[in-house]
């Protein structure tokens, strides 16, 4: 016995710690809500589990994505080419649901994929302890294998709607940036910005009935305005990487925010907002009254970010900041007033 016990003690001190807090993790989390109910309760569950495991993201991810889409729409003529007649507004309302549908369920795959990890678990427990994992409500198992179901799921409607080039890069990227740790490295933001532009741009064609299968797509202008909602989140998306500082340290996370420290990370932000907000106003050449909405959200982010820095305080920057981009999406249908 004390041979067994002492090559047992000898193999745990050789472990990487990484190892060891990949099979504490499987350990600790074994049962679940989700594991516990029958083969109906637990597809009565799944809505729920959809819905607790994107929660955080579709106020700020899903909602804005699909408003670029279909606000976008109002503005065919600026940023699609190949129609015979512009879409009109019941057309354009019509497919809202089929855009929000798109932007959901690609975060939902991104969210198994980011929320399963032991380093993700560890995280969460620090900056979202309610989140599914951490709550007990499904185990890093069960989510992998939700992710072998809706991958080949979500590339299916991806295919019907005719967006599964965009889609299938989402998928590329949702793969870089959770299971090789883009997430982890300074080239995060980079990655995130280049997705949005994927999501962006499948919004804009399944909103006025483009795609593969069609003669519409997206016009220069159309791919220069994608392209500057993408710098756009290059240089300020950052922004959601001050209220989480503590738990990306703990897990070694390089963000802006900690590879140039907060101070410098805040002003850049503030600038770069700024920046941003004159010019797209810019470029859609608004009248004067329509420069007062997005004006006056990047100028409260832009000062938030500057003045308000508590992790309670940064969360709701962070808010603001998708409300300034929200407002930058509103730019289309402001240039046809």
């Amino acid at each position: 016995m004390a041979g067994i016990r002492a090559g047992g003690v000898e193999r745990d001190s050789q472990t990487p710690l990484l190892e060891k807090s990949t099979r504490s993790c499987v350990e600790e989390t074994e049962t679940s809500e989700f594991g516990s109910k029958s083969l109906i309760g637990k597809s009565a569950y799944i809505p729920k589990l959809i819905w607790i495991f994107t929660e955080s993201n579709f106020d700020t991810f899903v909602i804005p994505n699909t408003a670029f889409g279909v606000l976008g729409a109002f503005a065919a003529s600026m940023l699609v080419e190949g129609y015979q007649q512009p879409p009109t507004i019941l057309e354009i309302l019509w497919r809202l649901p089929l855009a929000l549908a798109f932007n959901w369920y690609s975060v939902f795959i991104f969210d198994l994929a980011n929320q399963r990890s032991p380093e993700s678990i560890q995280e969460d427990l620090i900056n979202k302890p309610w989140r599914p994992i951490p709550t007990g409500k499904v185990t890093a198992t069960e989510a992998r294998r939700l992710l072998l179901v809706s991958i080949p799921l979500v590339l299916l409607f991806n295919y019907m709607l005719g967006v599964w080039r965009q889609g299938f890069l989402i998928l590329i990227l949702t793969w870089m940036y959770n299971d090789i740790r883009g997430s982890d490295e300074v080239v995060r933001d980079f990655i995130i910005s280049v997705a949005y532009g994927m999501f962006n741009s499948a919004s804009l064609e399944i909103a006025v009935g483009g795609g593969e299968y069609t003669d519409i797509s997206i016009s220069r202008g159309g791919f220069i305005w994608t392209t500057m909602i993408s710098a756009v989140i290059l240089t300020t998306m950052q922004v959601q990487d001050l209220k989480d500082q503590a738990g990306d340290r703990t897990r070694g996370r390089q963000t802006i925010a900690l590879w140039i420290g907060d101070r410098f990370s805040r002003i850049t932000i503030a600038f770069f907002v700024c920046f941003w907000s004159a010019a797209c106003l810019l470029f859609w050449d608004l009248r004067p009254y329509g420069y007062v909405v997005p004006a006056a959200t990047g100028a409260v982010t832009a000062y938030r970010v500057l003045s308000k820095k508590t992790p309670k305080e940064d969360a709701t920057t962070w808010r603001w900041w998708c409300l300034w981009t929200i407002t930058l999406y509103l730019l289309p249908i402001l240039s046809l007033i």
